[in-house]
Order: structure tokens, then sequence, then C-alpha cells
């Protein structure tokens, strides 16, 4: 991870009516990491995600991405980020290596299908439909189409949920390969062992405002210092580790 900001906000707003879904907020993303954005259900961390991504118009505030106004140059900030697809939006009568081909040409480019199924674990499924796709091969196959033209940012919105651990865990090693690779990473999540596995910086959002950012280790480590302790003891394991260990971690085709 970089000190060079890839994402600047500040202060962000959206309102919708007399509803004020987002309030004033302002932080940076830096080139090259993972960053979580957290919240519960209504914090206004999805419409936050939804304008960076150009799906939807802010109220007020400035936004640059990549060096790009998000009011002055919104196509060419959609040149340099990748959206994470639910897996329904897919043609379902075309096999991977048709909808690859497919996405490449609405980029305007050509690839190798397998090159990118390789990175995702998926070469072995290249003829096969999205329906006959597990969860977890479905999401690994929604994040490859991100990656077809090379975007310097992506963002993932709970790309996990629903997903068994092996599959979880398989998902956050090619996260973590994905941002190893020099592209920056932006995620929402609900779960919170995922945001302090994955993150680099986590802003936690409440009714629109940003009530913390920073990395999960200095959360953690404040919260103890506060005088913080949990009312059971913490084993060396969980529950999830057991179940890891008996069935093992890496699963080629969750």
């Amino acid at each position: 991870m970089s000190n060079k900001a890839i994402i600047s906000i500040n202060g962000l707003s959206k309102t919708y009516g007399e509803l004020q879904a987002v309030k004033n907020i302002s932080f940076n993303v830096y080139e090259g990491e993972i960053f979580g954005l957290l919240g519960p259900n209504g914090a206004g961390k999805s419409t936050t995600l939804e304008i960076l991504e150009t799906l939807r118009e802010k109220t007020s505030g400035q936004v640059t991405i990549g060096g790009f106004d998000l009011d002055k140059d919104p196509a060419e900030i959609k040149k340099i980020i990748g959206v994470q697809l639910q897996t329904s939006g897919f043609y379902p009568q075309l096999n991977l290596v048709e909808l690859l081909k497919l996405f490449a040409g609405l980029y305007n480019t050509t690839i190798d299908p397998l090159e990118y199924l390789r990175l995702v674990n998926l070469e072995d499924k290249a003829k096969s439909l999205t329906k006959e796709l597990s969860g977890g091969q479905k999401q690994r196959f929604s994040i490859a189409t991100t990656l077809i033209h090379k975007p310097k940012i992506i963002f993932l919105d709970e790309p996990t949920t629903g997903l068994d651990p092996q599959a979880r865990r398989n998902l956050w090693d090619l996260i973590k390969n994905i941002r190893n690779s020099g592209t920056t990473v932006i995620i929402t999540t609900h779960y919170m062992d995922e945001a302090e596995q994955l993150c680099d910086r986590i802003a936690i959002m409440n009714e629109g405002t940003i009530i913390k950012l920073d990395t999960p280790e200095n959360m953690i480590d404040e919260l103890v210092a506060s005088g913080f302790e949990r009312p059971k003891q913490v084993k060396a394991a969980n529950l999830e580790d057991v179940f890891l260990h008996l069935t093992g971690r890496m699963i080629p085709n969750d």
C-alpha cells in the first residue's frame, strides 16, 4: 500500500427528499490497499459505493477517482474501475468462456478467457453455464469479469454472503492476490472476521456518517486499552477453524 490517494472524497452527501443517506463524509483510499466500508443496514455504505461506481448521483461534495473528477470525467472513471456483478445478470445460455468474450467485446478488447478462468481457479469449468456453478464458483467468476479491462480499482459488495467457510477463505485468498497484483480493492461486508482478515483500513459508517476510520489492529488495540473485556474467555481457535481443519481448507471447486 502506498501513501498516494487513488480515491479522494471531501464533504460527500446524498439526500433523498427529507432523508439524508450520506452526511458530509470525507476520506481517502490509497493505492494498493484493501479498504473496507462497514456498517449496519441503512448506514449509507451502499449509497456511497454506488456514487463512487458512477451508478448514483451525489447531492454535494467533491470526489476524485484515479485523478479524475467525478462531476467532469465520469466516463474516464468508468474505464479504470471494475464493479462486481450479481451472477443473476449473466446470460444463462452462455458458458463461462463465451461470457468472458462477451464482456471483453463490451470493453472493445480481446482476451484469453482461459487466462481469467485460471486466475480464479475455474479453468476446468470453462464450458459450464453459470447455473451449474456452486455459490463460491459464481462469486469467483463474477470477480473475473471485473478484471477484464485491467482496472485500477475494483468494488466488491458483500462478495462472500451465503458462502460456506471453505468458499469464503478461498475468496479471501483471491482478493488478496488481486491486491498483491497492484489493484486497489474496496469491499463491503457484514462479516467482522472478514474485514479484520482482509482490510488494510476500515471506515465504519452509521446513520450516514463515518464514525471511525483506522486499521483493524488499531481499532482493536484502542478498544482493549479502554478497559474492554469479552465476557467469555477467547480460545486459541474457533468453530470455523475446527470445520476447516476437519474438511480441508483449500477446495479447488468449492
